[in-house]
């Protein structure tokens, strides 16, 4: 591959990644742990994700003008690059996300001042709401979606499955570095009850518009093994039933261990075969979010 097209995908890559942490971040804050928004690492699974999501916004827009221009990487920074990306549609969306972005750091800058009484607003709800559709919208308009035989529906597709892998992600960020890392029995015995069917959800709507997605991209089954995009998703789809098949374990870790854990005052012993589950769920979900990036510059003919 290209290096420039190579550093473009990990730009793609990352843009992503900061998005499921700060968007499935929020939402977890939002809905099943307001008071998370006044510990350190729950704001740091934020952070981290604005941060990575601004990184990878701002760095793929030149990226993209370099590999368009085929120019070197080092080129990025051409203002002259910038500016022809920025006239056409595509380098528009992508300003538009990045201006996003900032909005984006409001929505942080309130959760750092103001803690679990920004989390628990319906103002600070709003505008993440906002922000977060506004990102989910954009990053379907930089794919293949509106290039479909039924572009609406596509596009809507592609919204509820980036939707869902941020609410998942995102949510399994908070849960091993904010949660899981305090071991406290009285957010274990609420919170994570309430992930767990949030995750449940999650999963069902990746599944169901992830099919539909396929199906209006490539157009027929055979093209999975008869083009590079149809191997890629299909290994996006072989890592996704892995991490399922792992989720099925942390579910039933919820249902069989967690009373098992509150009642040890969230002992690591205890608590410990869940953080692991939990681990390589994120894990593998990031190499999920790694094949993305690489299935929206592939050519889905190919």
């Amino acid at each position: 591959m290209d290096p420039t097209k190579a550093l473009y995908v990990a730009a793609r890559a990352v843009d992503y990644l900061g998005m499921t942490l700060f968007l499935g971040g929020a939402l977890f804050l939002a809905v099943l742990w307001p008071g998370g928004a006044d510990q350190g690492r729950a704001r740091g699974v934020l952070t981290t994700g604005w941060v990575l999501g601004v990184l990878g916004t701002v760095t793929a827009i030149g990226l993209e003008g370099a590999w368009i221009a085929q120019r070197p990487p080092g080129d990025l920074l051409d203002w002259d690059l910038i500016t022809q990306v920025l006239d056409v549609h595509f380098g528009q969306v992508w300003f538009a996300r990045a201006m996003l972005w900032l909005l984006a750091g409001v929505v942080l800058a309130q959760v750092l001042q103001r803690g679990r009484f920004a989390a628990g607003s319906l103002a600070w709800r709003a505008g993440a709401a906002a922000v977060g559709f506004g990102l989910l919208r954009t990053t379907g308009m930089t794919g293949h979606a509106p290039e479909s035989a039924r572009p609406v529906l596509a596009q809507f597709a592609d919204f509820l499955h980036v939707f869902g892998v941020c609410a998942w992600l995102g949510g399994l960020a908070m849960l091993l570095f904010g949660v899981l890392s305090r071991r406290r029995p009285e957010e274990l015995a609420v919170v994570v009850p309430r992930y767990s069917k949030l995750a449940m959800a999650s999963v069902l709507v990746i599944t169901a518009a992830g099919v539909a997605l396929a199906w209006q991209t490539l157009g027929h089954p055979g093209k999975l093994l008869t083009t590079s995009y149809g191997r890629t998703l299909l290994v996006k789809i072989v890592v996704l039933a892995a991490v399922l098949l792992i989720a099925q374990g942390s579910k039933n870790w919820v249902h069989r261990r967690l009373d098992f854990a509150v009642v040890l005052r969230g002992a690591p012993s205890a608590v410990r075969p869940f953080v692991y589950s939990v681990a390589a769920e994120t894990v593998l979900v990031i190499v999920v979010v790694a094949a993305a990036a690489q299935l929206v510059t592939a050519n889905p003919g190919r």
